[in-house]
C-alpha cells in the first residue's frame, strides 16, 4: 500500500517529506506526494482567471519539485496536481482510489518548532480521512535513512484504546521497531482546591495510574503471544501540572512515532479527536499518527 503525502500548493515543506520518507522506508512501500488545487469551470483563453489558474498550477509544481530535491530518490514516489473542491476532500479521494494505507501531512506553521498545530485544512482532513492521517511536527527533520524505531501507542484505560495498542504492535512488528504504551494526565497545581482536597487528587491520579499499569501490563502480554509480536519496550506514564510537563516527564527518541486513537464520540471511520487527544497531538514533540475511529491502525505490512 502507498502512502499519500499533502503538500501545500502555495508553500514549500520539508518535515512532511522527512516524515513520509522514514515511514516510507520502514514499511518499503512508494509515496504519492500530492498539492490540490481548487476544481473550476472551464475558462476561456486570456481570461484573467486562466492567467491565475495558470499561476497557481505553476508554483503546485515548484512545490512537487522542491519535494523531489529534497526526497533525492531515496524512495519511490510520484509527483502530481490533483484538482477538487477542496484540499481535505482531494487527499481523501486519493487515499480512496490509491487503496492508501495513509495520508501524511505537515503542522501549521503557527506551531512552535518540534509541536504540531492544526490549520483550517488539516483539521479539516482529520475530520474527513478515511484513512489514518500521520503528522510531522515544526521543523521535523530524520536522518536519510532513518526508519521507524518505536511505535508509542496513546492509551486511556478504555476499550477503544486497548484495540488500538494492539493494532500498534501490528505496525511495529510490521515495520520491525520496538512497541510502547504511554498514558498521559495532567493534575493541575491551582485546581480550587487545597489542603486535604488537593492530597485526595494527587491520591487520585497515583491510583489511576496504577490502574493503568496493570491494564497495559495485561496488553503487553497479550501482545507478546501474538505470532508476530514486536520487541516490547515496557509502559511509561507521564503526569505533570499541564500538558508539556506530562508530556515531557516521557522519554522520547527521534526515530519514534505516536499512535492516538479519535473520538468514540466522532462518525464510525472517520477522525475526529476529543480534547484528550487533542491536547496530546498538540503538545506531541514526536510525529503523530491519528486512527479514525472504527478503522484499522495502517497496515504497513
Amino acid at each position: 500500500m502507498s502512502l499519500v503525502v499533502g503538500l501545500d500548493p502555495a508553500h514549500r515543506s520539508t518535515a512532511v517529506l522527512h516524515l513520509a520518507a522514514m515511514l516510507a522506508r520502514s514499511a518499503d512501500t512508494d509515496l504519492v506526494v500530492a498539492t490540490v488545487l481548487p476544481q473550476t469551470w472551464p475558462l476561456a483563453a486570456g481570461s484573467a482567471d486562466a492567467e491565475w489558474r495558470g499561476y497557481t498550477r505553476d508554483t503546485a509544481n515548484l512545490v512537487l519539485d522542491h519535494a523531489a530535491a529534497v526526497l533525492g530518490g531515496s524512495v519511490r514516489a510520484e509527483y502530481l496536481v490533483h484538482e477538487a473542491s477542496s484540499a481535505r476532500r482531494g487527499l481523501a479521494e486519493l487515499a480512496v482510489d490509491r487503496g492508501a494505507a495513509l495520508i501524511v501531512i505537515g503542522s501549521s506553521s503557527a506551531a512552535p518548532v518540534g509541536r504540531i498545530a492544526l490549520g483550517s485544512e488539516s483539521d479539516a482532513l482529520l475530520h474527513a480521512s478515511p484513512v489514518p492521517v500521520a503528522i510531522a511536527p515544526r521543523g521535523f527533520r530524520a536522518a536519510e535513512d532513518a526508519r521507524v524505531g518505536r511505535v508509542t501507542a496513546a492509551f486511556r484505560g478504555t476499550d477503544s484504546s486497548g484495540d488500538l495498542v494492539l493494532g500498534a504492535a501490528g505496525v511495529a512488528a510490521a515495520v520491525g521497531a520496538d512497541l510502547r504504551i504511554a498514558s498521559f494526565a495532567v493534575v493541575p497545581p491551582e485546581s480550587g482546591t487545597s489542603g486535604a482536597g488537593l492530597d485526595a487528587e494527587k491520591r487520585i491520579a497515583r491510583q489511576w495510574a496504577e490502574d493503568i499499569a496493570h491494564q497495559a501490563s495485561g496488553l503487553l502480554a497479550q501482545v507478546s503471544r501474538l505470532e508476530e509480536a514486536p520487541r516490547i519496550a515496557g509502559t511509561e506514564i507521564g503526569v505533570g501540572d499541564n500538558w508539556d510537563a506530562a508530556m515531557t516527564q516521557v522519554e522520547w527518541r527521534a526515530d519514534e512515532v505516536l499512535v492516538v486513537g479519535s473520538s468514540t464520540l466522532g462518525p464510525i471511520a472517520r477522525v475526529f479527536l476529543g480534547s484528550h487527544a487533542a491536547k496530546v497531538v498538540r503538545h506531541s514533540p514526536v510525529p503523530v499518527v491519528v486512527v479514525p475511529r472504527g478503522a484499522a491502525v495502517p497496515d504497513l505490512d
